[in-house]
């Protein structure tokens, strides 16, 4: 009998969880750099960046916004957010209660691991 209810508690919490709120992190690692290798500095979602480096962010349902302070170089560069592939893995294995997991945690959100802010020497 314990054996039992140690089984449906488990199918029960992987059914509740998502994927890609177990496989990803809070935030998500991108490396920033110029278009000419230069430094530069600005903000990113209104947190501060210096590049060539890389930039912790928190993954959201929106885009991030590079907006760069170093002259010669493009003022605003949009990184588009897009549904990580860890997420329809879940859609089929965990079904809604682990997809919309993954939807509230924000945790499906990716960016691109390269953005690169446009400069001219």
């Amino acid at each position: 009998m314990k054996s039992l209810y140690a089984g449906v508690f488990l199918i029960s919490a992987i059914g509740l969880t998502g994927c890609a709120s177990i496989l990803n992190d809070k935030t998500q690692d991108i490396n920033v750099r110029s278009s000419t290798g230069s430094p530069i500095e600005g903000t990113v979602n209104g947190q501060p960046f210096k590049g060539p480096g890389v930039v912790s962010v928190l993954r959201q349902n929106k885009d991030l916004h590079f907006t760069t302070t170093t002259d010669n170089c493009t003022k605003e560069t949009i990184a588009p957010k897009s549904v990580d592939g860890k997420f329809f893995i879940n859609v089929l294995s965990g079904g809604v209660f682990g997809s919309s997991t993954d939807y509230g945690s924000d945790k499906m959100w990716k960016y691109n691991d390269d953005v690169v802010i446009s400069c001219t020497k």
